[in-house]
């Protein structure tokens, strides 16, 4: 159980779950005794978590499954770093290939050269963002 690692459970306050029969009711106590809400989904509703099991399967695929995390501080940076390379950088097709923090396709600005790119790394190299250079 968590408490027994030594991980900090005061800012959890709502645990989400699916009506599984795998999760009885001690599971449940258990979470209440640490006074965290356990809320259910509805019921007959398997994509009732579908955006957040895809924001969660999107992190383990581009970073924690490449990443060895060391401790709290480590998984804080990296998820910050993540972050911002997801909201500002990015592309998404439900947004025409624009990331969330984007108003709009940039303008063109023309005298770049189109040979000279610029490659920013994210995460030590991990992923890399790739811009015109002027």
């Amino acid at each position: 159980m968590a408490c027994d690692l030594g991980i900090r459970l005061e800012s959890l306050r709502f645990l989400i779950r699916d009506r599984d029969s795998k999760y009885t009711e001690s599971f449940d106590t258990v979470f209440q005794a640490e006074d965290i809400e356990t809320l259910k989904t509805p019921p007959r509703a398997p994509r009732a978590n579908a955006q957040c099991e895809r924001v969660i399967g999107t992190l383990r695929r581009e970073v924690l499954d490449y990443v060895l995390i060391l401790n709290e501080a480590h998984v804080h940076r990296v998820l910050t770093e993540y972050q911002r390379h997801y909201n500002q950088h990015r592309p998404h097709r439900a947004r025409n290939q624009l990331p969330p923090d984007a108003p709009a396709q940039p303008a063109p600005v023309h005298g770049l050269d189109p040979c000279r790119i610029r490659r920013t790394r994210v995460l030590g190299g991990l992923i890399n963002e790739y811009r015109y250079a002027a």
